[in-house]
């Protein structure tokens, strides 16, 4: 079943038409027995899910996002980029009780379906902003421990996010251990670009790849990449996967060999 933003009284011949032939610019919801969608078109999915368990990560790449744990596993400020159907929101803030997470969307459209995606309301530790991530990375305001940039459109990663400047203001309101986490969801040569203007501005970082749809996760750190206590991330990663039941050790693994396949000198992991 399909969901469209539009009132009661819109023609629905015309809608499924543009709906069809791809010129339907809002996001809308497609229900497929246990799970919803949030999509930009009939071809590609931005966000699942499971109607019975709202707060389950079900796509690959928002799980390994989740990696950022290994580096801090108790954060006290998020800052995400991007909400889209609210996945890595939604698990943050009911795995995390102690950490405060601000969420900043540029489309309303999206916002609009929040309900839908069972998004918790706003309080004490959980906000949703409507606005640019560009801006608002680049006002002063509190170091965030991680900020997670998910802020992909139909055509991939979003023009806002891309600009050397936006690393450079990410850099900035970032606390003194704090990890950048980005979602690559672009081609070979416009995913080269964009790691050239991260590693100008953070230096080197580490990768784990999505094979199932051709993302890339990128970690990039505050401090110097070698200052990362790398000996500990494999009992970090069991904790973690006792206490949340994603795959960290998998996750670690991965991550030293990307980086060696990469030609870096070999993590002590």
């Amino acid at each position: 079943m399909v969901r469209l933003l539009e009132p009661a009284h819109s023609c629905r011949q015309s809608l499924w038409e543009r709906l069809l032939d791809g010129t339907y610019d809002k996001p809308f919801i497609l229900d497929t027995g246990r799970l919803r969608n949030l999509q930009f078109d009939l071809d590609a999915v931005q966000s699942v899910m499971r109607l019975d368990d709202p707060y389950q990560l079900s796509l690959a790449y928002t799980r390994k996002m989740m990696a950022f744990l290994l580096f801090n596993r108790s954060p006290e400020r998020i800052l995400m980029l991007g909400l889209g159907g609210g996945s890595l929101a939604k698990f943050c803030y009911r795995r995390l009780p102690s950490t405060a997470i601000t969420t900043v969307e540029l489309n309303p459209d999206v916002i609009a379906l929040r309900e839908a995606f069972r998004i918790p309301a706003d309080d004490d530790r959980f906000r949703i902003i409507h606005g640019d991530s560009a801006d608002y990375t680049a006002e002063l305001g509190p170091g965030k421990d991680v900020i997670l940039a998910d802020a992909c459109d139909r055509t991939g990663v979003a023009p806002e996010v891309q600009g050397v400047e936006f690393y450079q203001n990410v850099w900035r309101r970032l606390s003194p251990g704090g990890v950048f986490v980005m979602n690559l969801c672009a081609d070979r040569l416009s995913a080269a670009t964009l790691l050239a203007k991260i590693r100008h501005v953070f230096g080197e970082f580490v990768t784990l790849p999505v094979r199932r749809d051709g993302n890339l996760i990128v970690f990039a750190f505050k401090k110097d990449l070698l200052e990362i206590p790398w000996q500990q991330l494999e009992s970090n990663a069991i904790q973690l996967r006792q206490q949340l039941g994603l795959d960290f050790p998998r996750f670690v693994e991965r991550i030293a060999l990307d980086w060696k396949l990469r030609g870096g000198q070999s993590l002590p992991v």
